[in-house]
């Protein structure tokens, strides 16, 4: 690992990017019980979901990259929490970094520029569910100032065993 650490950029995610994005995602598909998808997608698969977060507006994609290789090293995202027309101004957040690049900040970076973009926006508060257990993922939030509500007890089946999903919230 080189000494000095790299400089991170964090943008807009955008349609050049869904390739990475989807490899990315699928890394956790096939390796984690962080997301409860259990079958990998091809881009074209995801590519509504990219697409269903502009650069504007509550729903939001932030890519950190590597600012020399433009190396994607994680995206942050806020979707609509549910479906019902009530629900519009709470949003559920999430990150996924590259695995290589946990414990460089990235997370942060990712979140403060997720969080700055929602400042302005209709959005009154923000939800995670982390599957347990995730220190490193706990402590994240906690320090963007969520604060626990619940765990759902083996809400998700992955790998042959049940998960529970500890639940935050922020007000925003």
């Amino acid at each position: 690992m080189p000494s000095e650490r790299t400089e991170v950029q964090v943008r807009p995610g955008v349609e050049g990017d869904l390739e990475a994005l989807t490899d990315l995602y699928n890394h956790y598909v096939r390796e984690t019980p962080i997301t409860f998808d259990t079958a990998v997608f091809t881009p074209e698969e995801r590519r509504p979901w990219l697409l269903s977060h502009p650069e504007d507006g509550p729903y939001r994609l932030k890519v950190a990259v590597d600012a020399d290789s433009q190396e994607i090293l994680g995206y942050a995202t806020s979707s609509p929490y549910r479906p019902k027309a009530a629900y519009s101004t709470s949003v559920e957040v999430t990150i996924y970094l590259s695995p290589d690049a946990g414990g460089r900040g990235v997370g942060t970076l990712l979140y403060k520029a997720l969080f700055e973009a929602l400042s302005g926006e209709d959005v009154h508060r923000a939800y995670a569910g982390i599957a347990q257990p995730n220190e490193a993922s706990t402590r994240l939030h906690e320090r963007f100032g969520f604060r626990y509500v619940g765990t759902y007890r083996e809400v998700g089946r992955k790998f042959g065993r049940y998960w529970d999903v500890a639940w935050y919230e922020k007000e925003l």
